[in-house]
């Protein structure tokens, strides 16, 4: 059984149409039952409100001629639960709010874009594993016609579908495994700054002809790219001190950060005119 401790376990091929295959890792049962909890209580406040809405707007209405309201009241329970589902899962981050905020989607394990077709299945099975057995106990209780053993049963029930996702390797509920989707976590990407946009007054004063940023290509951006994120004092003193032997310019200790920021945005923007002219240079070997 794939678990928190083994986060490998979790992690899928998904192929697109086009074939190429994307690692996604499969949110664990914790984190779709905390995104499910977010949104019930969502859909629990929205409901107290419209409720709220209603009792003042029928306020004169008597217990008879409220009662067929109550049953209108529970078809917008029902459309209110499901549209929310269905519209966020079927906008283009494919997850309702308590998904995002836990950092999940929904996806289709055929790698394809996911349908509204799918959106609707898996939602709509949801009403079958856990909403339906609740509201029928709620109805019943509200009712004063509830009896204990239709009480156990409809607990089970949903307690049954609502633990599904524990026993299959790729937690499906009933929805999923119907719809054809999974849960997979949503990558949060940070951006790392961008040297060459790096405004560094002293690095304007350097300034490198044609020969010197000639001197190193590709592989050695790249190390130097490195030591500039590193931001070690003694690391970038040793590689300015060595590049400026190399290619002839003198630069004072304190001056080692700007020389490399100047060095590494130059020699970027050179390689990438070469590349234009089709001819850029590998590493400092290459002739």
């Amino acid at each position: 059984m794939a678990t928190a401790r083994n986060p490998a376990a979790l992690i899928r091929p998904l192929i697109t149409p086009e074939g190429v295959d994307l690692k996604v890792k499969l949110a664990d049962a914790g984190t779709r039952a905390a995104a499910f909890l977010l949104d019930v209580v969502i859909i629990v406040a929205a409901a107290i409100a419209v409720t709220l809405v209603v009792i003042f707007g029928l306020g004169g209405l008597g217990v008879k001629e409220a009662e067929p309201l109550f049953i209108v009241w529970m078809i917008l329970i029902f459309l209110l639960r499901n549209a929310y589902f269905i519209a966020f899962e079927a906008g283009r981050r494919a997850a309702t709010p308590g998904k995002r905020i836990v950092g999940v989607r929904v996806a289709s394990r055929s790698g394809a874009g996911l349908t509204i077709d799918q959106v609707i299945a898996r939602n709509l099975m949801r009403e079958i594993e856990v909403f339906l057995p609740l509201s029928i106990i709620a109805g019943r209780g509200g009712a004063g016609v509830a009896d204990t053993l239709s009480t156990i049963f409809g607990l089970v029930w949903a307690l049954l579908f609502s633990l599904f996702l524990l026993f299959n390797r790729d937690r499906l509920r009933i929805g999923d495994l119907l719809a054809g989707t999974w849960v997979v976590e949503t990558p949060k990407f940070k951006l790392v700054e961008d040297l060459s946009q790096r405004q560094d007054p002293i690095a304007k004063r350097f300034h490198f002809n044609p020969a010197q940023l000639d001197a190193y290509g590709i592989a050695e951006l790249h190390k130097l790219e490195e030591v500039l994120r590193r931001d070690d004092y003694f690391a970038m003193k040793a590689v300015a001190e060595t590049i400026s032997r190399k290619i002839g310019a003198k630069v004072e200790p304190i001056d080692s950060k700007a020389f490399l920021t100047a060095y590494y945005g130059e020699l970027r923007a050179h390689l990438e005119r070469k590349l234009l002219l089709g001819n850029r240079k590998v590493d400092k070997y290459a002739r």
